[in-house]
């Protein structure tokens, strides 16, 4: 199964900071790394006035259950010193479970997929670098999706690449 994985940071190192989220999404079994796409600098979104993010997205392959991926992907941002003090304020690491497969979830942890990646330019225009063929379940082509959106907040950092996991 497609899973998709959106990655942001604007505090500290940022840029080790989604290396850093890479490295660690596959250092247990259950997920097989795909592709990770370029990396973004983009304004802010939301919340209060802060610094702008390096963006990316990770795909990956596996089948393990969309809740233990949410688990990992929570750890990790706590590994990275991740605080949740304020809705959408800034932070050292975001892990964001995008999509797995056409899997459709509504609880109080877990939405899928993800309920706004449709309206974020900062998660798709790296998506759709990363999988030009990339589609969002129950919205359709990712690169169509673009279409709609203003991607003025969202420059490519041609200087900077995360590697694939070790």
């Amino acid at each position: 199964m497609r899973v998709v994985l959106s990655l942001g940071s604007n505090l500290g190192r940022r840029m080790e900071n989604l290396q850093g989220a890479v490295d660690a999404l596959f250092d247990a079994p259950g997920l097989a790394f795909v592709a990770v796409s370029p990396v973004y600098e983009t304004d802010p979104v939301g919340g209060p006035a802060q610094g702008a993010f390096l963006n990316a997205v990770v795909i990956a392959e596996g089948m393990p259950e969309p809740r233990s991926i949410l688990e990992r992907a929570l750890s990790i941002e706590d590994a990275f010193g991740r605080e949740r003090s304020e809705r959408w304020g800034p932070r050292t690491l975001d892990v964001d479970l995008i999509m797995v497969g056409d899997l459709t979830c509504e609880g109080p942890e877990l939405i899928l997929p993800h309920p706004r990646a449709h309206e974020r330019a900062f998660v798709l225009v790296p998506w759709a670098q990363a999988d030009r063929a990339a589609t969002l379940p129950g919205r359709g082509l990712v690169a169509a999706l673009l279409a709609d959106l203003d991607q003025s907040g969202v420059r490519l950092r041609a200087d900077l690449a995360l590697q694939p996991p070790a």
